[in-house]
């Protein structure tokens, strides 16, 4: 079965963050869709670039979403977590085991949501206290059972790689990872 990812776009994300992971996980062949959660097709990033996406919030059927990722960004973070609809999947998804991912400042809404209690994570430097209940790792990127974080900008490769392996092996992503430069 094909794994599907969908990537959530409010008004100021930060646009290495999320598009590193678009082209990192469509590099792979992996069916990933760029939502925007404004009910506007175009989002318009924290520096002012604006992006087409593939489909609104309310087009999604999360039965048949894999994983969901959060990129940082201000006000883009606060933008998604003020989104009921998108918080009420994070919540499910975290629940039933199912992947949700986070970078930057947006694994702050995953520890506003007790999301973290117990696993190891990681944001951007000051959001750390943010992380309620985590173990705190000071590392690019970190995954803990079905929670992937990232800690910023500079770390957009590390943990689009994170997020690949989740649905592939370290083989592929070494591989992707020569591909790309990045070794």
């Amino acid at each position: 079965m094909m794994s599907k990812v969908c990537i959530f776009f409010a008004t100021g994300y930060e646009e290495i963050e999320a598009l590193t992971v678009v082209d990192l996980l469509r590099r792979q062949g992996i069916d990933t869709e760029m939502v925007s959660v404004t009910g506007e097709r175009t989002v318009t990033g924290s520096h002012e670039i604006p992006v087409v996406m593939d489909r609104l919030l309310e087009e999604v059927d999360f039965g048949q979403v894999d994983m969901l990722v959060l990129p940082g960004g201000m006000p883009g973070t606060k933008n998604l977590e003020a989104c009921g609809p998108l918080m009420e999947q994070v919540d499910k998804f975290a629940a039933s085991g199912k992947a949700v991912c986070a970078i930057c400042a947006a694994p702050s809404i995953l520890g506003h949501r007790g999301i973290l209690k117990g696993k190891r994570a990681t944001a951007f430097p000051g959001f750390e206290e943010q992380l309620e209940g985590a173990i705190v790792a000071r590392e690019p990127a970190v995954r803990d059972g079905n929670i992937i974080t990232g800690r910023g900008m500079g770390c957009a490769i590390a943990f689009g790689l994170a997020i690949v392996e989740y649905f592939t092996d370290q083989e592929t992503v070494r591989e992707l990872a020569e591909k790309i430069v990045y070794l």
